[in-house]
């Protein structure tokens, strides 16, 4: 197990941004950014044998910042946060006060506002490279960033396993009732040729998704999956039945007891023959297939258009501050926010 850490000489806000290496005895490694958190590169070895990339995103920082790109901005590999997803006409009330988001999508506020924890140099406060490799990287988020209130502290610790599994442990603490839904929104394509993800095969332990508006924005109600194609309780190909122009964007409810860590789904390439299994403490799953993709100069000069990957976006419900039903996303100042996600990646049997 190792960890690097690597300048890059790039600085945001006078911080400079950090490239941190995690890597086991199998071979497995994974490339990391303290800008956003972002997981750069996520190398496998596949059914072949052959060395594979299995995360869209960049060859360099550069591409990350780059104007292009934040145009049309995908948050490829980022943290999400403070709230991931879409609230509502951006606002919001927490113990009677009312609070105004910036409204950066449509008329609502999305992955947290204009510059949201994505586009933050985040510390580096501790590395280990036993049992395993991991890196804990936190970020200090002030009363009223982005409309939001309270002092937030964050802290986010990647542990790369010798069972190739990459361990995400979110925990924060804040001084003042304020809503927290964190994410990780890594694009992921386990096919070999890199092509769209119509063909790879998805389960999703999900009964129901939950209805959104036209501005995809959760309106509260449930609808069952059963009948539909949104049912993925027993696997399919992702492009079986869907909406051919949108594919998918949509929130499912997973079956399970809240809290508990569980298989939220389960991805696999018969190119490539490798299976990505996700497991989460967390009670929502969004489902996204990149309908809205259009990123020139990727890895390896590739361009990344819609369909071209898959993200599983653990969290709790979108816009459920503004639901009373839903479970609560408010952190109180005597409570500490806790939530684990699991990328576990394997070759089929």
């Amino acid at each position: 197990m190792k960890v690097n850490q690597l300048p890059t000489g790039i600085f945001v806000a006078e911080k400079e941004i950090i490239a941190v290496e995690l890597s086991n005895a199998k071979g497995t490694y994974v490339k990391l950014f303290n800008y956003g958190t972002i997981i750069n590169k996520f190398l496998v070895k596949n059914a072949k044998g052959e060395i594979q990339d299995i995360v869209l995103g960049f060859d360099d920082i550069e591409g990350y910042l780059s104007e292009a790109y934040l145009s049309n901005y995908p948050y490829l590999g980022a943290i999400v946060g403070r709230y991931a997803n879409r609230i509502k006409n951006g606002e919001f009330s927490v113990t009677g006060t009312h609070y105004q988001l910036p409204r950066n999508n449509g008329n609502d506020c999305l992955h947290g506002g204009v510059n949201g924890f994505d586009k933050k140099v985040w510390d580096i406060i501790a590395v280990a490279d036993e049992p395993s490799a991991t890196v804990t990287f936190q970020y200090f988020s002030l009363d009223g960033e982005e409309g939001f209130p309270g002092d937030l502290a964050i802290q986010l610790k990647f542990t790369l396993t010798e069972n190739d599994e990459l361990v995400l442990a979110y925990t924060a603490d804040t001084d003042e009732a304020t809503p927290i839904n964190l994410t990780h929104h890594s694009y992921f394509n386990l096919a070999t040729s890199q092509g769209d993800v119509r063909l790879h095969h998805h389960q999703m332990n999900a009964s129901n998704w939950l209805a959104q508006d036209s501005n995809f924005v959760v309106t509260g109600e449930l609808i069952p999956v059963e009948g539909t194609h949104h049912d993925f309780r027993k696997g399919k190909a992702i492009g079986e039945g869907w909406d051919e122009e949108n594919g998918y964007d949509q929130s499912y409810v997973l079956d399970k007891t809240y809290g508990d860590l569980t298989l939220a789904s389960k991805t696999s390439s018969k190119e490539s023959g490798l299976t990505l299994s996700i497991y989460t403490t967390e009670p929502v799953a969004h489902f996204y297939t990149a309908k809205y993709n259009d990123v020139e100069n990727g890895k390896n000069g590739k361009a990344y258009q819609a369909f071209s990957g898959f993200c599983v976006e653990t969290q709790h419900a979108p816009n459920s501050i503004n639901i009373p039903a839903f479970p609560s996303t408010v952190l109180q100042p005597e409570e500490i926010y806790h939530q684990t996600t699991i990328y576990k990646i394997a070759v089929n049997n």
